[in-house]
């Protein structure tokens, strides 16, 4: 038996004409993520995903209706930059999907900076509150997280 010639999943995809129209569809909704996502604010461009091209209208799924609204609002303006891109997009359809959610990596918090006097005051008026006041304890959780 001969052996079979190792390709790539797009070149076994391009090899069927159902395949190869859906690799085409495939590619069209990545370009059309990524045009997306280079348009929007990062807030609404991790909450939006193209999930299909139809008829030339674009149908977007948003995480939240907070999300659906605004690019709802966008709609015309994001039509008109695609098309611009050389998409061929006659509209815009935004439906809301929750589920995936993409977290971003969290902010190291750094210590605040403080300078030598104003520690100092800060450490003295805590020394001279009651113990138990909220303000002492505020104080001492701020001096604990700065550095000078």
């Amino acid at each position: 038996m001969p052996a079979r010639k190792r390709g790539s999943l797009t070149d076994h995809l391009a090899d069927s004409d159902s395949f190869a129209r859906l690799a085409d569809q495939a590619e069209r909704l990545r370009q059309l993520q990524a045009l997306l996502d280079a348009m929007l604010p990062i807030h609404l461009a991790t909450a939006a995903r193209v999930a299909n091209l139809k008829r030339g209208k674009v149908v977007i799924h948003a995480d939240s209706g907070a999300v659906a609204v605004k690019l709802r609002q966008l709609g015309p303006r994001l039509a008109a930059g695609l098309n611009q891109q050389g998409q061929e997009v006659s509209g815009i359809e935004v439906r809301v999907q929750p589920g995936r959610r993409i977290s971003l990596p969290q902010q190291k918090i750094l210590p605040k900076e403080l300078g030598i006097r104003p520690k100092q005051s800060l450490t003295s008026l805590a020394a001279g509150l009651p113990d138990g006041s909220p303000l002492k304890a505020a104080l001492e959780r701020l001096l604990a997280t700065t550095r000078e």
